[in-house]
């Protein structure tokens, strides 16, 4: 079974985000956002969605899917978003994804490849989520920067930035070789159409010395440079999905254990919860408090 890294119960918007001098790097992300994702589109999803830091950045789509795998990240989402009804709350498993083929017009994850033990089946899944020709952009943690460059160099580090696997550094937090991942994306079936490097000035001395809005203005300068070279911790690709057309399903989510799109919904008033029944297995996912969990199965009636 894959390991799956799981924020369940963590305090990730207050803990890392919130209060901890990352105005840079929050900004840095919607700059290259902004200049990838296309405005405007049907449907959306991110992948990872955490407590929904992003979310307002896809308020030209009509129907945007956040997605995570720890419930809780969902639920801070709701209180941090508020009442939208173009927002679906998804809860599942990255390399199980509940939802019907070609489905997207888009997508995007943020922060969340550097958590994935198997890359390949994972992006594997999520080509099957999107249109054909349809829009992905992706961020991944770089291993071949100047910083591990200069380490290494100084014998600093034992890992060297050259070799081409991902390093796990702790548990299930990876940096990738950006040809790696490359060649990852294109066996995935998303073909490469723009790079962008982030995080040039990620140093706590200038974020100490220079304004944060200098520093924004700055990376968003040499973020382009990343269509010849990636030399920064953090680099976004927008791809394109190639497949052939294929017709479109009436259908939302499918089982993500039979990929039956057969699912049944009982009634509002059904205790204990609302359920999507799968007329192909018999599974039960519950829908409770707007959230859909197709994390864990649960019982359903007789």
């Amino acid at each position: 079974m894959t390991r799956i890294c799981d924020y369940e119960g963590s305090r990730y918007r207050t803990d890392f985000w919130e209060g901890q001098n990352r105005e840079y790097e929050d900004q840095i992300e919607r700059v290259a956002l902004h200049k990838l994702l296309p405005p405007q589109g049907h449907r959306l999803i991110e992948i990872g969605a955490g407590f929904g830091r992003l979310a307002d950045l896809y308020h030209g789509y009509q129907q945007v899917v956040l997605n995570d795998y720890a419930r809780t990240q969902l639920e801070e989402a709701q209180n941090f978003l508020g009442q939208d009804d173009r927002f679906i709350y998804v809860v599942s498993d990255i390399y199980n994804m509940p939802f019907v083929d070609n489905l997207f017009d888009a997508l995007t994850m943020v922060r969340v490849m550097h958590h994935l033990a198997d890359v390949p089946a994972a992006l594997t899944e999520l080509h099957r989520l999107i249109v054909p020709q349809g829009t992905a952009v992706m961020e991944y943690a770089s291993k071949f920067h100047l910083k591990s460059l200069l380490r290494w160099l100084l014998r600093q580090q034992s890992w060297s930035p050259f070799d081409p696997d991902p390093y796990e550094f702790v548990p299930l937090n990876f940096n990738f070789h950006p040809a790696w991942m490359r060649q990852q994306f294109e066996q995935a079936g998303f073909q490469i159409k723009n790079i962008r490097s982030l995080s040039h000035y990620r140093l706590n001395l200038l974020k100490r010395l220079l304004p944060t809005s200098w520093l924004v203005t700055l990376d968003s300068w040499a973020q382009p440079t990343g269509n010849w070279w990636q030399l920064t911790p953090s680099i976004f690709a927008q791809t394109q999905a190639q497949k052939s057309p294929k017709p479109a399903s009436q259908d939302f989510f499918r089982c993500p254990v039979c990929h039956s799109p057969h699912l049944t919904r009982t009634p509002a008033d059904s205790p204990p919860d609302e359920l999507l029944i799968c007329q192909g297995c018999q599974r039960g996912w519950s829908f409770k408090n707007g959230i859909y969990d197709f994390k864990t199965p649960v019982a359903t009636p007789p």
